[in-house]
């Protein structure tokens, strides 16, 4: 059976929050903590989002009235899946169980030996 790399994208909420630099540090040390210590092989990093006008990469945090969205990225291998699609269902049951009442995405699906 295959090997799997799963990259999820997460959707964090962050309050109290003056800048987007204190978003993203407060977002990855929040879900780090959540996942930890059972979910430590779990990545997490800010994600990025393309610019409209330019098409430059720029961190994906949206601030306003001092609350933030981040957008997380989480990796994770997934060893003996059947399928991409089952690969894929997997990790968004791992991570879901620790991260409830977060939204999570599949981005991509990556077969490795």
């Amino acid at each position: 059976m295959p090997n799997y790399h799963v990259t999820l994208e997460a959707a964090w909420l962050v309050r109290d929050v003056k800048t987007a630099d204190d978003a993203i540090g407060v977002a990855i040390s929040e879900a780090g903590k959540r996942l930890n210590p059972k979910l430590d092989f779990v990545e997490v990093d800010v994600g990025t989002t393309a610019c409209p006008a330019c098409e430059e990469p720029f961190s994906s945090v949206f601030l306003a009235a001092d609350t933030a969205i981040v957008g997380l990225v989480l990796d994770m291998k997934v060893f003996d899946a059947e399928s991409e699609e089952h690969a894929s269902r997997i990790a968004k049951s791992v991570v879901g169980r620790t991260l409830r009442d977060v939204p999570l995405k599949v981005v991509e699906v990556e077969e490795f030996e």
